[in-house]
């Protein structure tokens, strides 16, 4: 079994390797300059690894870079295999990258609360406190409720 900083390594060298391949290698026109490699890792034992991608455009152009990139699968694993120089090219997997639509459901939200947080301010633009400005008592103001000024000394009647 591998190290993990060995794997890391390999990992690193996998995605820079089917990145430059992808970009000046493959004349497939379904990949093209759409695809682009996010990361990459590598099992412990060296054997497999996983290419994450995303690709800018719609389904259409997703599911064509997919299909091309599985075409491609053999010329990007012996690439792998001539510039990692290691006695088991690893066997490679494309598996789309869900970080844009991951991105796309956060802005969503963030942009659901910036409305909430409007109509709340529009809502209390015109409101007052429940009571007064400043709650809290300060030092040295007394309060009728209280009793004597000073503590441990009882009034006299």
């Amino acid at each position: 079994m591998a190290d993990n900083a060995r794997a890391k390594r390999l990992a690193d060298l996998i995605r820079e390797v089917v990145a430059e391949k992808l970009h000046r290698g493959i004349k497939d026109p379904r990949l093209g300059t759409h695809v682009t490699v996010t990361d990459s890792r590598v099992t412990g034992d060296l054997r497999e690894a996983t290419v994450f991608y995303t690709v800018y455009g719609d389904d259409e152009d997703r599911e064509a870079a997919a299909a091309g990139l599985e075409s491609a699968k053999g010329m990007l694993r012996t690439a792998v295999g001539a510039a990692a120089g290691v006695k088991h090219t690893p066997s490679l997997s494309f598996v789309a990258d869900a970080l844009p639509e991951n991105a796309r459901t956060i802005d969503d939200l963030l942009a659901r609360a910036r409305e909430s947080d409007e109509e709340v301010r529009k809502a209390s633009s015109g409101a007052d406190y429940a009571g007064e400005v400043d709650p809290y008592r300060k030092p040295g103001e007394a309060d009728e409720a209280d009793g004597p000024d000073e503590p441990g000394k009882a009034e006299s009647a």
